[in-house]
């Protein structure tokens, strides 16, 4: 298969995306906010990754129309933070500042009608201050302790939007993290879930669990 990436922001990168992809023979090529949007023809599938913008920022107009046909289309797309929240607008779910901002490692509890193969609980990366409500005929993926709604899968799994940053690596979460000042200067909720970025980098091994939760999901998502 051919993948199309869209990044937002220099800092947030494919990651370990990237790495999958390409040792399971997949090709991809990665589209830049500011240039044209690829068409749906040039690729057989999309991932929207995270960024510090607003779902409704100008800049994402051509983008929006873009998700809207990618899923009319049968192609699979996954969205990560900022990507997440445009699927689910997209979908008619409401997207909103949430009550405390979440940044670092969080157990993540799967819902009981989760279709997600990945363990009952386990712990994941967050960096957000924005959520969403599960669209119609979507099915979530679980929650944390700040967030009932960490993702859901839509359309028998084909459309995945994911909160958690499972693609992270150390190296491209110190990136994410250095944004965080300005990311998150607007919330007026208390820093009761911000997790100081040495902290956050302090054990490489929580990147290697990731890994194979991201192994898990990517390969059940391009089979749906």
């Amino acid at each position: 298969m051919h993948i199309y990436f869209l990044q937002h922001h220099a800092s947030l990168g494919p990651a370990r995306l990237e790495d999958w992809l390409d040792g399971m023979g997949h090709s991809h090529n990665v589209c830049h906010l500011g240039e044209a949007p690829p068409r749906l023809a040039d690729c057989d599938a999309l991932i929207l990754l995270d960024g510090p913008q607003a779902e409704d920022a100008p800049e994402l107009a051509r983008e929006r129309k873009l998700v809207e046909r990618a899923l009319k289309s049968g192609k699979p797309v996954l969205g990560i933070g900022l990507g997440a929240r445009l699927i689910a607008r997209t979908l008619g779910a409401t997207v909103s500042r949430g009550t405390y901002p979440e940044v670092g490692w969080y157990p993540l509890t799967l819902a009981p009608e989760s279709p997600f193969d990945l363990p009952e609980r386990c712990e994941v990366l967050l960096w957000q201050s924005r959520i969403f409500g599960l669209p119609e005929d979507a099915l979530p993926l679980g929650g944390t302790p700040a967030g009932p709604i960490q993702g859901f899968a839509w359309d028998a799994g084909r459309v995945i939007a994911l909160q958690c940053h499972l693609e992270s690596t150390a190296q491209s979460a110190a990136a994410m993290l250095a944004l965080s000042p300005t990311a998150f200067a607007p919330a007026t909720a208390p820093s009761t879930y911000l997790q100081a970025p040495e902290a956050v980098l302090a054990e490489p091994r929580r990147f290697d669990r990731q890994a194979a939760l991201l192994d898990r999901l990517l390969a059940q998502w391009l089979r749906a």
